[in-house]
C-alpha cells in the first residue's frame, strides 16, 4: 500500500474503519459481560467474584474515555471542515459533514448507554460493600 501525496487527507483511512469496527465488536463484548455480571445472583451459588466486576468496570470505564476520546476527534474534524467550507462550494464537504454527523450521534449514543450500565453495575459493587461490612 503505498503513502498518500504529502499533504493529503487521510482521515477516510481503513485505519478508521477498522477502529470503528473494533469499537463496535468489543463495545457488544462489554455489554455481553456487563449483563451477565447484573444477572448473576449476588449471594448463594456461585456469584461473580468482586474482582471480575470490578475488572469488568474498570474495561468499561477506559471504554469510556475512548468512546469520548473519538468524539472529541469527531468534533474537531467537524470544526475542520466547517472553516474549510467557509467560503467554498461546501457541496463537496457534504458526505464527509453527514458522515461526521452520524459517527458523532452513534457515539453518543454508546456513551450514554455504556454510562448507565456501568453506573448500575457500579452501585451493584457498592451495595455489596455495604452488605459485607456491617
Amino acid at each position: 500500500m503505498s503513502s498518500p501525496p504529502c499533504g493529503a487527507d487521510n482521515r477516510g483511512s481503513i485505519l478508521h474503519v477498522t477502529f470503528d469496527t473494533a469499537m463496535t465488536i468489543d463495545q457488544s463484548s462489554m455489554f455481553e459481560q456487563i449483563e451477565e455480571l447484573l444477572n448473576a445472583p449476588t449471594l448463594g451459588v456461585d456469584p461473580p467474584a468482586r474482582a471480575r466486576i470490578e475488572d469488568t468496570l474498570t474495561d468499561g470505564y477506559a471504554r469510556a474515555l475512548a468512546l469520548e476520546a473519538e468524539r472529541l476527534r469527531v468534533e474537531r474534524r467537524l470544526g475542520e471542515l466547517a472553516r474549510e467550507v467557509n467560503g467554498r462550494d461546501p457541496a463537496g464537504s457534504a458526505g464527509e459533514l453527514a458522515t461526521l454527523s452520524e459517527r458523532l450521534a452513534s457515539t453518543d449514543t454508546e456513551l450514554a448507554r455504556l454510562r448507565a450500565v456501568l453506573g448500575v453495575l457500579r452501585d451493584r459493587v457498592r451495595a455489596e460493600r455495604a452488605v459485607a461490612s456491617r
